[in-house]
């Protein structure tokens, strides 16, 4: 599959646009741990998945947006903001999301590489 066709690289940069920004959407920009955090994740998210989108075989990229998608779950916790409900269900709903996109993505491309005969590799 060439780069730029896979909806699952779409759909992250969508979760880290969408991440980035929760704080301005919901009014909680002046809590700058929340909206920092929410920025830095969400912008990190949408180049992971641009990158991913520009290559023609994604591969082991895949797992970039996994790991930021744990962070972003685990971040309102380690960082003390759950107490910004908006930011915090964004990060927690949005990390899950990422993770389960990604590592999806991740899985079944493995998959298809371990099933393709040895004479194509």
């Amino acid at each position: 599959m060439s780069g730029w066709k896979r909806w699952q690289d779409y759909a992250t940069m969508a979760f880290g646009v969408l991440l980035f920004v929760t704080p301005f959407v919901f009014g909680d920009a002046t809590q700058t741990v929340a909206a920092a955090s929410a920025c830095i994740i969400g912008a990190l998210l949408f180049l992971a998945g641009l990158l991913a989108a520009r290559m023609r075989d994604a591969g082991s990229v895949e797992l970039i947006p996994v790991v930021l998608g744990v962070v972003a779950f685990v971040a309102p916790w380690l960082l003390g903001f759950t107490a910004v409900t908006a930011v915090a269900w964004a990060a927690w709903i949005l990390g899950v999301l990422a993770v389960l996109n990604a590592g999806g993505t991740f899985l079944a491309a493995d998959r298809r590489a371990a099933a393709r005969p040895m004479s194509e590799v």
